[in-house]
């Protein structure tokens, strides 16, 4: 077989014939690939030219996915409600001096014992010793003929010269409009632990349910959480906050502050401030460095002393130094139930000539409200 020429014709015709069908389907193999490169770079091509068409799974549109949520802003309680719920809560708490109204009304007659101890509480309640004496004769005057046989009178007159002690003609309007187009400027101050930057967090949602936009400045650099727990209350109600480094200069941020908020044209720019105690020269120095450098910017139009109604006679120690430092044009009164006396509104109006501004009644985010003569002693009398 070996020797047979035919056999070796045939194994080589074989051999050709393998050897051609191995190329062809080599080139068909790279045939398709080049095909299939060619369809692809069309379809890029179709896609780039070709409006986006909603992707289709059988025969149902598939949802788009949705766009990143960014925070939550709240819608802060308008003011005109604030006040009302405000005065209900005054009205149910333990407060010294409407406790000691109340005595009055009820009592069947007026006799000495009944005025003296009257007297005593109001004394008590933070009233001081001239608005007690005040307040005391002008009732005994007024209900020396009928006393309290007729409670609707007596509570009518009670409501009148708490009225008049309190003194609604005081301007109680925060002063929010800048001049010549600068935004308003306020600067809050007060001793440590008052709660400043809670209540300026508070006062920005008063703001912004006003309809004023907002800007907020971190002043306090000193208390490495204050920054971010202002910037929080910010971001609930949609407002920027101004901060710098942790132990950054006070000035300078507030400044800075002020700054941002002339050059996008807000309406109002709150600077929250350092506690300090009024006894420590030093930082009572810085605190009025701070409005001078402010109003280099612009002008302060209010600066807001936050007292916290508890500490009552030492409050008014801590209003004096803190007015004779920077010209304080308003106060605000904070946690003025439970263990608050009341009386401590008066007397602080009396001591500054400076009137109380807003009043805080609660730890909820919408527990601060305007101050109304009427409404405090509404609350008061429980009406």
């Amino acid at each position: 077989m070996w020797a047979d020429p035919t056999f070796w014709v045939i194994l080589g015709v074989l051999a050709v014939a393998l050897v051609g069908i191995g190329v062809g389907l080599t080139l068909r193999s790279r045939g398709l690939r080049e095909l299939e490169r060619a369809e692809r770079e069309r379809a890029i091509t179709d896609a780039a030219v070709r409006p986006a068409e909603p992707p289709v799974y059988d025969g149902e549109l598939v949802a788009e996915p949705e766009a990143p949520v960014g925070p939550t802003v709240d819608a802060p309680e308008a003011a005109s409600t604030r006040m009302a719920r405000l005065r209900r809560r005054l009205a149910s708490s333990n407060n010294a001096l409407a406790r000691a109204l109340g005595d009055l009304l009820s009592s069947s007659r007026l006799d000495a014992d009944v005025w003296d101890d009257f007297e005593a509480t109001l004394i008590g309640s933070d009233l001081g010793v001239g608005p007690t004496t005040e307040l005391v004769d002008n009732l005994r005057r007024e209900l020396a003929i009928d006393g309290v046989d007729d409670p609707a009178r007596a509570g009518r007159v009670l409501h009148s010269e708490l009225v008049k002690l309190v003194d609604p003609s005081l301007d109680r309007t925060l002063n929010d409009t800048g001049a010549d187009g600068l935004p308003a400027v306020v600067l809050v101050v007060g001793v440590n632990g008052t709660g400043k930057t809670t209540t300026v967090g508070k006062l920005a949602r008063v703001l912004v349910a006003e309809g004023k936009t907002v800007l907020l400045g971190a002043a306090d650099t000193f208390r490495a959480a204050a920054a971010d727990q202002l910037q929080t209350w910010g971001d609930r109600v949609g407002v920027d906050t101004i901060r710098g480094a942790e132990g950054a200069d006070p000035a300078s941020v507030a400044f800075e502050a002020v700054n941002a908020g002339v050059e996008r044209g807000v309406d109002v720019v709150l600077i929250d401030t350092a506690g300090r105690l009024h006894n420590k020269a030093n930082l009572m120095d810085e605190l009025g460095k701070i409005r001078r450098v402010i109003s280099r910017r612009a002008p302060v139009t209010e600066c807001l002393l936050l007292l916290d109604a508890t500490t009552g006679q030492n409050g008014l120690v801590q209003a004096r130094v803190f007015n004779d430092v920077t010209d304080v044009t308003g106060i605000v009164l904070s946690k003025l139930d439970g263990s608050a006396k009341g009386g401590i509104v008066v007397q602080v109006q009396r001591e500054l000539g400076v009137p109380v501004k807003f009043i805080g009644l609660g730890e909820g985010v919408d527990d601060l409200a305007p101050f109304t003569a009427e409404g405090f002693v509404d609350g008061l009398l429980g009406q």
